[in-house]
């Protein structure tokens, strides 16, 4: 037995051992998860976090899974263009499609108290995909365009922290526990607001514990295609302080403008979608993380500006992670930290308590810290306990936010918004560093080949070597384009000393300085976003293409090498450039644009595009990298880009999609013609046999089709597509 078939058998075996068997010896499914826990019921009725009429509400949904939320990314300059699509087809037939299905509709509208109508909820299950042709196309619509970074698949409930944060384009943003990524996602967009490129003087720097967990934020970075994003990789609690350099070029410790601080919790606000909270809830959980939280808050703070604003937010609806904690803090802050109200009228929730009832795991609840049996005591606080009824009004918990389940068919939430009104009452005044207290100078070993080494917390990363004006790369790659002078070549990374540059990052004046202040106190995992692309071949003039992800921030710079391209052509260029036998040919093009395409040299260029959307749809400007062969126009981009800006043309993008409800008429129209012929035998994979296969059994991807029929014409090679399962 081989290898690979042993370890199946094993995998297969031990699922058989845990399974279970009716007296026939026949194997039983695992039963469901039962959504009931009698602590979690006792323990908040006591806290009366929901009036009694609408407890059973409440825990009805609780026991229903959540539906479907997303929101259109804002910042991007076909926002309103997708949303026109969206609502006037993809919705619009699922709705039909609802009216006459007998299961009923998917309920879906936009979420009333998200901006300019951006955010969505809709009902659809695995089930509903199944079985109607009008919800599939939107399942696929929200799968390609999540990775084309034009959406975001997001729980409603956890929109609300980075919306309550009030971030402007000019602010520094501090999310201090962000994996998985989805809220910073959101800061990021509010960074950029409505335009793209590196002249923001705002930046976010997105922060987790875990090494692993930070790669995903990475992905968030590259979805949104944003120069001015930082990931790092340090304890919340711990976060080290940071410098920055005056305009007299003198060091001062950096303060940030705004700081998300979305805590590690207990979670029995998810129990809708994490239903493995409904066996593991205990009371002890809250207690436990009290601490952690606090002083993640605490350093959030720490971090803050005088006059900054901050969040604290938890997907839990226990007041000891809650109240509890900003009760502690307010005490310790002492009049330099207040709590401010959240301002989205359409919001459905309720007020934060004054008065809550700490209790041991088993239940035992005490009125104050003197009640607590010692053997309790270190695990019930006296910081636990709420103020008395004469200081509750002073703390104004009223402005604090507490989402329940019932209340708009969500998760369960908590937020607060607190500004810094002076210094901590720990913190020094702020003072110019002295020359001895300045980060010393970053001491990096001789490097050979590019190779990350494994080591406890993580990998150690490249270093960050940002361009000079001597560069011999910078006049070739600026002379190429015809970059603009006002472009300073300081903007762009890479991240080797040595050996061949692969790929050239942009960022921006912000976080460069940033990284260069800093790199030597923090772990920088990542910064910035692709620009430039190695073009490994010996007839291109330039040995860097441009990258559609850096795109939207080096485009306002290039003065040459721009095609202003029809919506037509356009169509023509996407719908052709998967093509088996050729590349999108000139000849496919309008005349007017083989004029403007044809003098230029080959290589990379930019594609622009005036797109109308329908009749009565809004108008977007477009940017896409291209390449110009010799007697070639290609749309250098991902396949998921490809079906996105298809999209946006009206066109058929049903060959991208996998339509099973499509194969399945065809199936049974080839069977109708087999019993009309008599022929039972299979068709013959002509692809296969005529030599298109890739040599494993199955037909040649569009890229490597390309790879094979693109060389003899002089256009560089798509990169690979990325596929991801959903």
């Amino acid at each position: 037995m081989g290898k690979k078939s042993s370890k199946r058998w094993k995998n297969k075996k031990n699922k058989n051992a845990n399974a279970e068997t009716n007296e026939k010896g026949v194997r039983k499914q695992y039963e469901e998860i039962i959504k009931e826990n009698a602590d979690f019921e006792t323990y908040y009725k006591l806290q009366k976090i929901c009036p009694e009429e609408e407890w059973d509400n409440m825990m009805t949904h609780l026991k229903t899974s959540l539906p479907t939320t997303f929101r259109i990314t804002g910042s991007r300059s076909e926002a309103r263009a997708l949303l026109h699509v969206l609502q006037k087809h993809l919705i619009r037939d699922a709705v039909l499609a609802g009216k006459s299905d007998p299961e009923g509709d998917i309920g879906a509208f936009p979420l009333p108290w998200y901006p300019q109508t951006l955010g969505w909820q809709i009902s659809l299950t695995r089930k509903d995909i199944r079985r109607n042709e009008a919800y599939f196309r939107l399942h696929n619509f929200l799968i390609s365009e999540t990775e084309t970074g034009n959406i975001s698949r997001q729980e409603a409930v956890s929109m609300i922290p980075p919306l309550a944060l009030q971030v402007e384009p000019h602010h520094k943003v501090l999310d201090l526990c962000a994996a998985p990524g989805s809220k910073t996602a959101q800061l990021i967009e509010m960074i950029h607001g409505e335009e793209e490129g590196i002249n923001t003087s705002g930046f976010v720097v997105a922060n987790d514990l875990d090494n692993k967990r930070c790669y995903m934020l990475v992905h968030q970075g590259k979805r949104l295609l944003s120069p001015a994003f930082i990931v790092t990789n340090h304890d919340a609690s711990r976060y080290p302080d940071v410098v920055q350099t005056d305009e007299n070029g003198a060091l001062k410790k950096f303060k940030f403008d705004r700081v998300l601080c979305d805590v590690p919790c207990s979670g029995d606000g998810t129990m809708r979608k994490n239903i493995d909270v409904w066996k593991k809830w205990s009371t002890s959980n809250g207690l436990f993380l009290h601490q952690v939280q606090y002083h993640v808050l605490k350093r959030g703070l720490e971090l803050l500006e005088v006059g900054g604003k901050l969040v604290y937010s938890t997907c839990s609806l226990n007041p000891i992670e809650d109240e509890a904690v900003l009760h502690r803090m307010l005490k310790d802050a002492e009049g330099s930290v207040e709590l401010l109200d959240i301002d989205l009228p359409h919001l459905k929730h309720t007020k934060g308590m004054s008065h809550w009832t700490p209790c041991t795991r088993d239940l035992v609840q005490y009125k104050n810290f003197e009640e607590v049996p010692v053997k309790w005591q270190t695990t019930v606080r006296p910081y636990m306990f709420p103020p008395t009824p004469e200081d509750a009004p002073k703390y104004h918990f009223e402005k604090c936010v507490r989402v329940l389940p019932h209340q708009q068919d969500t998760g369960g939430f908590f937020i607060a918004l607190l500004t810094k009104t002076r210094l901590l009452p720990w913190e020094k005044t702020e003072v110019e560093l002295k020359p001895e207290e300045a980060p010393p100078p970053v001491k990096r070993d001789p490097r050979g080949p590019p190779k990350k080494i494994r080591r406890i917390g993580g990998y150690k990363e490249d270093p960050y070597v940002f361009m000079s004006e001597d560069n011999p790369i910078w006049p070739h790659v600026r002379d190429f384009y015809g970059l603009d002078q006002g472009l300073d070549c300081t903007n762009f990374l890479r991240r080797s000393e040595d050996g061949k540059i692969k790929n050239i990052y942009i960022t921006t004046k912000a976080v460069r300085d940033f990284v260069m202040n800093n790199e030597n106190t923090v772990k920088i995992i990542n910064v910035g976003v692709k620009a430039l692309a190695r073009a490994d071949k010996k007839w291109t003039p330039c040995d860097f293409r441009l990258s559609q992800e850096g795109l939207p921030s080096l485009s306002p710079f290039i003065k040459s090498r721009r095609v202003q391209l029809p919506k037509q052509d356009l169509e023509a260029v996407l719908l052709n450039d998967d093509d088996k036998d050729k590349p999108p040919l000139l000849e496919l093009l309008s005349e007017e644009t083989r004029k403007l395409v044809e003098p230029i040299e080959r290589g990379s260029l930019v594609l622009d595009i005036d797109l109308q959307v329908e009749d009565d749809g809004p108008l977007c400007k477009l940017q896409l990298v291209g390449w110009k062969g010799t007697n070639s126009l290609r749309a250098y981009i991902q396949k998921n880009d490809r079906v996105h800006y298809l999209r946006l043309c009206g066109a058929d993008v049903s060959k991208y999609e996998k339509n099973k409800f499509k194969e399945r008429e065809e199936a049974e129209a080839e069977e109708a013609k087999q019993k009309e012929t008599g022929n039972n035998e299979p068709e013959m994979d002509m692809d296969a046999e005529n030599g298109e296969g890739n040599g494993n059994g199955t037909v040649a991807s569009p890229e490597e089709k390309d790879d094979a029929t693109e060389s003899s014409d002089g256009v560089a090679v798509a990169a690979p597509i990325e596929v991801k399962s959903s």
